[in-house]
């Protein structure tokens, strides 16, 4: 097990078969985040190996009560000035740049409270799966009276739709594991956070055995699909994937009718 010290043993970062599994610990907070907290998460994410020793990433948060609540209000203390916030928000839009930027699939396993810059984190993860006591939602009109950056808009608006975004912002109200089902925030809802856990190491598994560069290959191209519309350059991106061993291992396992050994080169 590797911890990541961030002021206190804030990001827990362990490794066991090629999946990853980051946790935000702080519990008796909400694992809300430290500024030095977001920083370790961009770090972790774009230093995340390429070489095949990690092949799916899980980010999740420490206790049943919170994946994460929010930025720690703490720290919102000092800002006296424009570039404050500013520099807060360019900060937050680094880090959530740096987990959709991560060459491997990522999976967000929420128990609990997801709001704020939780929700914002667990946003850019390609797969989220939650408890049945997820609360998600971005409260800011009801607590801060701050907003959010125009990419978390965009990308809660992708998820979830307009009308749905404007809804439960303009609300403030936390969005219940079974509504999010239903809206497609999350995949799949678990009983508790054993079982959550459980499956979401069952899931990084069965990703773990397919195609390193294909999933690399969608992650990048649902990515500039969100920024540049249907009109993205994907050229490198077939380049990559047809130009690579691993296709030559797919098409000899196919024509042999066994299973692909694939290495991510």
């Amino acid at each position: 097990m590797t911890t990541l010290t961030a002021g206190t043993d804030d990001l827990i970062y362990e490794i066991e078969d090629g999946i990853a599994t980051l946790t935000l610990n702080r519990p008796q907070a909400r694992n809300a985040f430290t500024f030095a907290m977001y920083d370790g998460v961009q770090k972790l994410c774009e230093e995340m190996p390429t070489d095949g020793s990690v092949r799916v990433l899980i980010i999740t948060g420490a206790g049943e009560k919170a994946f994460a609540a929010g930025t720690d209000m703490s720290q919102f203390h000092a800002f006296d000035k424009a570039q404050d916030a500013l520099d807060y928000e360019k900060r937050v839009g680094r880090v959530a740049e740096a987990v959709e930027k991560c060459p491997v699939p990522t999976i967000a396993a929420i128990a609990g409270a997801c709001t704020g810059g939780g929700a914002g984190i667990a946003s850019c993860c390609d797969i989220r799966i939650a408890t049945e006591g997820l609360k998600f939602g971005f409260p800011i009109a009801r607590t801060l009276g701050n907003t959010l950056s125009m990419e978390n808009f965009a990308r809660v608006k992708d998820l979830i739709g307009v009308a749905k975004a404007k809804e439960i912002i303009f609300t403030s109200r936390l969005v219940g594991a079974q509504e999010a089902l239903a809206a497609g925030l999350v995949s799949e809802v678990l009983p508790d956070h054993a079982a959550l856990m459980a499956r979401a190491k069952e899931l990084a598994v069965h990703i773990a055995g397919h195609a390193p560069l294909t999933l690399r290959a969608c992650k990048e191209a649902f990515r500039r699909l969100r920024i540049d519309g249907p009109h993205a350059e994907g050229d490198d991106l077939v380049v990559m994937t047809f130009m690579s061993e691993d296709f030559r291992e797919g098409l000899d396992a196919f024509f042999n009718k066994r299973k692909p050994e694939f290495k991510g080169k």
